[in-house]
């Protein structure tokens, strides 16, 4: 599960993030969505251990990632929207190095790194280098690397970019599927078709603050907008908290 307490980030005078109260449940999808700038990076770093707090605690499966930050990490699948990837290594090369920095053992880890890449459709690329993978293939790869030591808890940052609508398919049925089997997953994504199909719950952040969450239905009853789809409901919480 994912804890957030009171999470705030400030640059100078801007503040990124303000006093961000979170709790995810185990098995949970949860869709983090908000206009450009609204902070939804920063909080995804944070929960990451890729960026400081000003103030607050993030807590994965209870450990505290201030206090103990690796293992803390080693319950963390992460997906970032750009994936950064060692493009003069191969696909395989970078999957076992991925799975050394996760202490996977050695025998095990060639083996799941074989399943997924098969999974992901990157079995014919696997011996090649990664610098001429296309966009789409290097965010399999990423998604590949951040399965491999079978996290507890999944941070994606806009899941979709660059794949094909078979690739679309595929992520979603993936995360529905681990999130069966107990893997909590927050998502923060831009589409917002994705959020309302996929996540149990939806929380959308707006200049720094979690201005409404709850299920889709919550969400709409909240707008008071009938017939509403989530896009007409994010459109009119967003404006309404801009006045």
């Amino acid at each position: 599960m994912i804890e957030l307490k009171e999470l705030t980030k400030k640059y100078a005078n801007h503040t990124a993030v303000n006093n961000l109260n979170l709790t995810i449940d185990k098995g949970e999808i949860y869709g983090f969505i908000g206009p450009n700038g609204a902070g939804k990076t920063t909080t995804i770093k944070m929960m990451g251990g890729l960026l400081e707090p000003t103030a607050g605690s993030v807590f994965i499966s209870g450990i505290s990632m201030r206090e103990h930050p690796e293992k803390a990490k080693q319950k963390i699948g992460f997906i970032p929207d750009r994936p950064y990837l060692y493009e003069k290594l191969t696909g395989m090369e970078f999957l076992r190095f991925t799975a050394d920095l996760y202490h996977v053992e050695p025998g095990a880890s060639i083996k799941k790194a074989e399943e997924i890449l098969s999974m992901f459709s990157l079995t014919d690329w696997s011996d090649e280098l990664i610098e001429s993978y296309s966009h789409g293939m290097k965010q399999r790869l990423i998604m590949s690397a951040a399965l491999l030591h079978d996290p507890e808890v999944i941070i994606v940052d806009e899941p979709m970019v660059g794949l094909d609508p078979a690739g679309i398919k595929m992520v979603k049925e993936l995360f529905k599927e681990l999130a069966k089997k107990g893997v909590t997953i927050f998502m923060s994504t831009h589409t917002l078709k994705i959020a309302e199909d996929m996540c149990h719950h939806i929380g959308i952040i707006h200049k720094g603050s979690l201005i409404a969450k709850g299920t889709p239905d919550d969400l709409k009853r909240e707008a008071q907008v009938s017939g509403a789809d989530l896009e007409q409901v994010f459109i009119h919480l967003t404006e309404t908290n801009s006045q």
